[in-house]
């Protein structure tokens, strides 16, 4: 299992969600009583906390170290329906709260691709989902942080009361263990997303869509096809929407907030090494998927899961790469750095290295984490099988393009990296530096991630 489910300590090999790097670590489960035993007995590697394991890479790992984590305790959530407004347990999942909300009239104000992350894990990754270009990331509604320091000390701090809730924003949980999270709700008036289908026959059709129009809508959100060369290149298919009124809302439907989530089924751990995930079976996914999009299409009533979580309903899908794992390569440039997008774009497709799993998005101002990983411009994600011959070297061939165009990549799904790329594209590193080793002298807090990225002493 990713996630750390056991309330007892013990030795466990731990992996991101990619199943690339793994590392033994000692695994607990934190309490704020036994918050200070526990940091004394972390030992020269320091202590990270663990969510529910969907980094992609290394950055909730700690090989030698401690490993901790947070009880899903939901019943601990205190709703502010009047204010719109949340207090909750920073161990607690989005799935569970998104259950709570939904029927009470109340969404998250952002949601990534999954709801299998904690609300802590949240706020470390300062996460991001379609409609960054409306309404930031999660970090923009936070009000208000708990965070154990690395003396045992808890500290509750606001956007205004100073550099470290800028720092913990964003920050990969080295700042401090975050225990609980204010933060502001969407009111919604049904548990639907009306959603508009736009096929575009290539990237330039694409991003010509995505700039003319987003703004018109709450989420925006593309599937681009990287393994297709020549005309066709970058084309894809754009959906956009917003939560469906009660108006709209068809007469079949009954109870307009009513809420469930659907399984259908999980991938076995019994993938053969060169797994399921190859060049001729992500071609064929790929055309299929093209084809079966309309050209256009108004007015689809989704769930919410079904807009927000496809990819949830499908358990384990990481192991349909078999045991070598994959890479998640995401990044941004700025707008006006189109050209550079569409350098990366060509390069991945002439490789033939790309997965279906492909995502295009617009983001809107970023905030004031300083590292924070959105800001105004174009991110592309796109998950690349580990074996692919050749893989760093195309990884780092990519990085340069994106680097020279003023963009950078995204800690929570990095696992290639290395210091001076991170300095590259995080101006504000040696400010956030400077707050860690305020808080945290010691390097109490640390990680594989932190390690490999020289964030830690």
């Amino acid at each position: 299992m990713p996630g750390l489910m056991s309330t007892e300590s013990h030795s466990r090999l731990l992996t991101g969600w990619g199943n690339t790097t793994s590392s033994r670590a000692r695994v607990d489960m934190l309490t704020v009583s036994t918050a200070r035993d526990l940091l004394l007995s972390a030992g020269s590697q320091g202590a990270i906390m663990r969510g529910l394991g969907r980094a992609y890479g290394d950055a909730a790992q700690n090989g030698g170290g401690l490993v901790l984590g947070l009880a899903d305790d939901v019943d601990n959530i205190e709703l502010d329906s009047e204010r719109g407004v949340a207090r909750c347990p920073a161990g607690v999942s989005l799935d569970r709260l998104i259950a709570l909300l939904v029927p009470r009239g109340f969404f998250v104000p952002v949601t990534p691709g999954t709801r299998f992350v904690t609300v802590g894990g949240a706020v470390a990754s300062d996460i991001h989902g379609k409609n960054h270009h409306v309404d930031g990331s999660f970090g923009s509604h936070v009000e208000k942080l708990s965070i154990l320091l690395a003396d045992g000390s808890v500290v509750e701090v606001g956007p205004e009361d100073g550099d470290l809730f800028w720092a913990t924003v964003g920050g990969m949980g080295l700042t401090g263990a975050i225990l609980d999270v204010t933060f502001r709700l969407l009111r919604i008036e049904t548990s639907r997303c009306t959603v508009s289908t736009r096929r575009c026959s290539d990237l330039e059709s694409l991003l010509a869509a995505m700039s003319e129009h987003d703004d018109e809508y709450r989420y925006s959100v593309a599937w681009t096809d990287l393994l297709v060369t020549g005309r066709a290149l970058g084309r894809g298919i754009l959906w956009r929407g917003d939560h469906t009124r009660r108006d709209e809302l068809p007469d079949s439907i009954g109870d307009p907030l009513a809420y469930e989530t659907r399984s259908l089924g999980s991938v076995p751990n019994v993938i053969p090494p060169p797994g399921l995930v190859n060049k001729l079976t992500s071609s064929l996914f790929n055309e299929l998927w093209y084809r079966k999009a309309p050209k256009s299409r108004d007015g689809e009533v989704k769930t919410i899961p079904g807009y927000f979580h496809p990819l949830d309903s499908v358990g384990h899908w990481n192991r349909l790469y078999g045991p070598h794992g994959f890479v998640q390569y995401q990044f941004l440039v700025p707008f006006g750095q189109e050209e550079s997008l569409r350098r990366v774009v060509s390069d991945i497709a002439r490789a033939g290295c790309a997965t279906p799993l492909v995502v295009l998005k617009r983001f809107g101002e970023g905030n004031r984490g300083f590292l924070s990983f959105p800001a105004p411009g174009w991110t592309l994600t796109v998950d690349i099988a580990a074996r692919f011959d050749g893989l760093g070297t195309l990884l780092r061939s990519l990085d340069e393009i994106v680097l020279a165009a003023g963009g950078r990549h995204y800690l929570a799904k990095d696992a290639h990296m290395g210091p001076e790329t991170l300095s590259r594209g995080y101006p504000r590193l040696e400010e956030w530096k400077s707050v860690k080793n305020r808080v945290d002298p010691d390097g109490i807090w640390s990680s594989d991630l932190a390690r490999r990225l020289e964030l830690s002493k």
